[in-house]
């Protein structure tokens, strides 16, 4: 284990907080988060992972008004066991003004899915698909949704418990999806081809 790794693990929540805040202030091109006690790196997102996203946010302001997507990785949300983690999801599905008053990382009582668009980056693998969802179940999350460019599939998580969700869904680009209670719309995916490399 090298001195950094060693370092991340020891890190406390704290010391985390203020490096992403300096960092963050000094640089548009990364978010920070810290799950597993390990410190992890988001980089800018591409045209086409926007795309998604507005793609998302059109289809639950359709079907969900009383809901807002909040997107583009600038909301904080506490999680892990004992809210000792921090993720910065690529958008949020909660009611208007759920985050009102918080501060940089919030409370994630109100979120009803959480969503990651993969990156083509190495640490994809291990984050979006191994940690985030053992981290948002552990929050309580009701869904969380991967939109998976590398693998063209669309993956919902449901059913939060301890140790991870307990139930999942996959599709291929293409497939309906269906998002269930508490979020109850349904995905036509088919445009996602459009939007991978």
């Amino acid at each position: 284990m090298t001195v950094m790794a060693e370092r991340a693990v020891q890190m406390s929540v704290e010391e985390f907080e203020e490096i992403a805040k300096l960092i963050e202030r000094q640089s548009d091109t990364v978010r920070l988060e810290f799950i597993n006690g390990r410190i992890g790196f988001k980089g800018v997102t591409d045209g086409d992972h926007s795309e998604i996203i507005r793609w998302l946010q059109q289809r639950c302001m359709r079907v969900r008004p009383d809901l807002w997507l909040y997107a583009g990785g600038e909301l904080g949300l506490l999680v892990e066991a004992y809210r000792r983690g921090r993720a910065k999801p690529d958008a949020v599905l909660a009611p208007e003004e759920s985050f009102a008053g918080q501060g940089d990382w919030a409370d994630p009582a109100r979120v009803l899915m959480t969503v990651e668009v993969t990156s083509y980056d190495s640490d994809t693998d291990k984050r979006d698909r191994k940690e985030k969802p053992v981290a948002y179940a552990v929050a309580g999350i009701p869904l969380y949704l991967l939109i998976d460019r590398d693998d063209c599939t669309v993956t919902v998580h449901s059913r939060p418990a301890p140790e991870g969700y307990r139930c999942r869904q996959v599709a291929d680009f293409g497939e309906r999806v269906t998002l269930p209670d508490p979020v109850g719309i349904e995905l036509d995916t088919e445009i996602l081809k459009n939007y991978v490399r």
